[in-house]
């Protein structure tokens, strides 16, 4: 029996997303809310020492000025899919950025984390790992059988997280879309139900206190423990 025969006995469609808070150890992830996280995320993705190459594959940005962003982030924050989360530091309470759980297909159990939009400071950090991680758990938690991750084709920081990060490569849509008045070709990462679980026993096992030295760096990669896991 090939793969597309295996029967999904019983199958219930996944649930959307709500509004709780998702804690981690260094991250807690809050729903976006203008009010709340505005001024913070403003400052940690268009202020001094920003990423200068932020924005370069998303679909928005960089923006000019506070009034453009504030467009941006309140259709960001209003929007039912993307369902869009602030990253707030678990020690300052400072937003580091925003990620979203997007093209949502509860029918068929199929979900994508989107629109990462990580400030420098966060960037290579146990904090963009846990971020992560923490909508990777509420995903399958919704009951989702298959969490995507895509990028456009020549966004190799993204190829290189998706791949850090668990996601298989699966193959590249050519001429996807149109963005900034650029051809995108979208390439295509997947975590299903299955390959969860030794995934999620790797975040784990790398977010441990005790997988990290006594200043702060990784003793075992993401990786290493997941190459153990399986």
């Amino acid at each position: 029996m090939s793969a597309a025969d295996i029967p999904v006995p019983n199958w219930q469609p996944a649930k959307l997303p709500d509004n709780r808070t998702l804690e981690g150890r260094f991250v807690r992830l809050e729903k976006l809310d203008v009010a709340r996280h505005g001024d913070g995320f403003w400052a940690a993705v268009q202020g001094p020492g920003s990423d200068p190459k932020l924005w370069e594959y998303l679909w928005s940005g960089p923006f000019e000025t506070r009034e453009e962003f504030d467009v941006f982030l309140h259709s960001r924050a209003t929007a039912g899919d993307p369902w869009a989360y602030a990253v707030v530091d678990q020690k300052t309470g400072a937003v580091d950025g925003s990620l979203t759980l997007i093209n949502m297909v509860p029918v068929h159990g199929r979900i994508e984390i989107g629109s990462v939009i990580f400030g420098a400071g966060m960037q290579r950090t146990p904090k963009g790992t846990e971020a992560v991680y923490l909508l990777a758990k509420e995903a399958f938690a919704l009951g989702n059988r298959r969490l995507e991750w895509s990028c456009n084709d020549l966004n190799a920081r993204s190829h290189r997280a998706a791949l850090r990060f668990g996601f298989r490569y699966e193959g590249v849509f050519r001429q996807h879309q149109v963005i900034k008045g650029k051809n995108r070709d979208n390439a295509w990462y997947s975590i299903t139900d299955g390959d969860w679980p030794a995934v999620r026993t790797a975040f784990e096992a790398w977010l441990a206190a005790e997988n990290f030295d006594g200043n702060g760096q990784q003793i075992k990669t993401l990786e290493e423990l997941r190459g153990a896991t399986v």
